[in-house]
C-alpha cells in the first residue's frame, strides 16, 4: 500500500512538473473569476443596470418634496392673508361701534345749526366745532350718505313716509329726516328719508 501510494504521489508530482503555464490557464474554470472581478467585467453589469432606476427614484422623490413644499408655502400665505383680513375686519367692527356713539352728537350739532340763534358769534362757534368734528370723522373713513334728490336705495335709505308730489321723480328722496353714515364700506346707520310718489294716469 505504501509503495502504491508513493508511486501515485510521485506520478502526480511528475505530472505537475511537466505542466506548462498555458495548460494551467486552460485547467482553471471560468467561474473562479467571478469574485473580485474588475468593474468592466461581466459580473459588474447587473449593478450598472440597477443604477438608472435608483437615480430615477431619487428624482421622483425630489420632485414630490418640491411639490409638497410649494403647496405648504401657498397654504401658509393663504393663512397669513386670511388672518390679516380677519384682524382688519375686527378693527373696523370695533371702530364702527365706537363711531356710532358719536353720531347723536353730530345730530345735535345739526339741529342746533338749523334752529339758529340771536348771537351770530355763538352760531359761528357751534358751526366751527361741528365742522372740526365732521372732519375728524372723515379722516378715519366716515362719510355721510347722499340722500336728497337721489333714487331711493333700500341698502342705505330707510323710508319713513311716501309723499305724493311731483317735485322730484318717482321713488326719489324728497327730504332727509336724519342723516345716514358709512364707515369705509360698512353701513353705520341708514338715512331716514321721505320718498316721493308720483301718481300717473
Amino acid at each position: 500500500m505504501s509503495k502504491g501510494n508513493g508511486k501515485t504521489e510521485g506520478n502526480v508530482a511528475l505530472k505537475s512538473e511537466n505542466l506548462k503555464p498555458e495548460d494551467l490557464d486552460r485547467e482553471l474554470p471560468a467561474a473562479e473569476y467571478d469574485e473580485g472581478a474588475a468593474p468592466g467585467s461581466v459580473g459588474a453589469k447587473p449593478a450598472e443596470a440597477g443604477a438608472v432606476p435608483e437615480a430615477e427614484k431619487l428624482k421622483l422623490e425630489r420632485d414630490a418634496l418640491l411639490d409638497r413644499l410649494a403647496r405648504l408655502q401657498a397654504e401658509f400665505d393663504n393663512a397669513r392673508k386670511r388672518a390679516a383680513r380677519e384682524q382688519q375686519d375686527f378693527r373696523e367692527f370695533a371702530a364702527a361701534d365706537v363711531i356710532k356713539t358719536f353720531l347723536p352728537v353730530l345730530d345735535s350739532f345739526e339741529r342746533a345749526l338749523k334752529t339758529g340763534g340771536d348771537s351770530s358769534e355763538f352760531r359761528d362757534g357751534v358751526e366751527l366745532i361741528y365742522r372740526q368734528f365732521l372732519d375728524a370723522l372723515q379722516k378715519i373713513g366716515v362719510r355721510p350718505i347722499s340722500s336728497v334728490g337721489q333714487a331711493f336705495d333700500p341698502r342705505v335709505h330707510e323710508a319713513i313716509e311716501m309723499v305724493d308730489t311731483t317735485d322730484v321723480p318717482d321713488h326719489h328722496v324728497l327730504e332727509e329726516l336724519q342723516r345716514g353714515y358709512k364707515y369705509k364700506e360698512r353701513l353705520l346707520r341708514p338715512a331716514m328719508v321721505r320718498v316721493a310718489r308720483n301718481h300717473r294716469g
